[in-house]
């Protein structure tokens, strides 16, 4: 008989109840079921030290099947309630997509502390007191501005993670106020999610910037590998090399945004999330998007989504003068709310295709 050393993928559904979930994962992680698959994952199996898959597009549209080993994600966990300070019998809420490597740390956090997160993603009605819970900046804002059952839940917690995107500082500044414990995260599927906390790397992290200013993060949170395309998951002297400028700002490392966010208009650098910063702090009540499009005249035009009542010429006069003539938007767009990519991010894609449809 011919030996193998891989094992079927087990695709669960998003829908899939917390119980039994948490079941299947601590068969995967004790390698006594088969591996999980959630998202996108095509793939039919994994080699047998691989306990989860999560199939996730990332910000460029290349589908990636990124494969987990029990330790990284068991040391994620560890990690996190340790920065946290969590004691056993604490409890996680849930408010993210089963499909995302947030949704499964919140699970095992949760496991790790002899407890199972309450599932509030469909809940109804005031939400029950826990200790801790994640969240994305867009639930933060909708928490701030309109939701007073999640403000309330947010405030009564010990900490709130958030993460997943950007969180504007004028945001952040706006839930300290509020009295919500926010803990900034960092990180990406390929690192079992946030793995940098308030600008300091958990326990089994390093993290360091290369001579382009990009992070790069190494350590026992990595994920092994893209099982669809391994050729595409490379490590630079065991860094794990990612598309984000930072800087570090007396020892706590500051994300700048991503080395793809700055666009060429005419011939001028223009940052789309310096022009979101910018107008974050200035209508912090109102939801931006900046974006490009190509253009034959300008090459990249600036376009910009916006999510609530205000003047477009206000906006433009108001960008020109804080960051100068090549900031002034070719378009602006009112939506009723952005395209989200995963659990966060603005996917500037669809807004772009959006435009050229228009």
């Amino acid at each position: 008989m011919e030996m193998t050393s891989q094992r079927d993928i087990h695709r669960v559904s998003p829908a899939c109840v917390i119980p039994d979930l948490a079941g299947e994962i601590t068969a995967a992680l004790v390698g006594t079921g088969p591996a999980l698959g959630l998202g996108e994952v095509r793939s039919t199996n994994a080699p047998t030290h691989i306990a989860l898959v999560i199939g996730t597009s990332g910000t460029t549209g290349i589908s990636k099947e990124v494969a987990f080993t029990a330790s990284a994600l068991l040391a994620s966990a560890r990690a996190s309630n340790k920065f946290l300070g969590a004691k056993p019998g604490q409890q996680w809420s849930l408010f993210l997509p089963l499909t995302h490597i947030a949704a499964v740390n919140v699970i095992i956090r949760s496991m790790e502390l002899g407890t199972l997160p309450i599932d509030l993603r469909e809940h109804q009605g005031e939400y029950p007191k826990v200790d801790f819970t994640s969240i994305v900046p867009t639930q933060l804002f909708r928490a701030l501005n309109s939701d007073e059952r999640l403000l309330r839940h947010l405030q009564s917690a010990q900490a709130v993670l958030v993460g997943g995107a950007a969180l504007s500082p004028t945001l952040r500044q706006q839930a300290i106020d509020a009295g919500i414990n926010v803990v900034e995260t960092y990180g990406m599927t390929e690192t079992s999610g946030g793995c940098i906390y308030n600008g300091q790397a958990i326990e089994g992290v390093e993290y360091c910037l290369n001579e382009k200013s990009l992070v790069q993060i190494r350590g026992s949170v990595m994920s092994e590998t893209y099982l669809n395309a391994p050729e595409l998951y490379i490590l630079s002297d065991g860094w794990f090399v990612t598309n984000d400028l930072g800087e570090v700002i007396d020892g706590k490392l500051h994300i700048l945004g991503r080395a793809d966010d700055v666009i060429i208009s005419g011939g001028e650098n223009v940052s789309l999330t310096a022009i979101e910063a910018t107008l974050s702090i200035r209508y912090p009540e109102i939801e931006f998007a900046a974006f490009a499009v190509n253009d034959i005249q300008w090459g990249h035009a600036l376009h910009l989504a916006v999510v609530g009542e205000i003047s477009e010429s206000e906006i433009a006069h108001y960008l020109e003068a804080a960051l100068g003539a090549a900031s002034k938007p070719k378009g602006i767009h009112h939506l009723e709310q952005l395209p989200l990519l995963g659990i966060g991010k603005v996917d500037r894609i669809a807004l772009a295709k959006m435009v050229g449809h228009e």
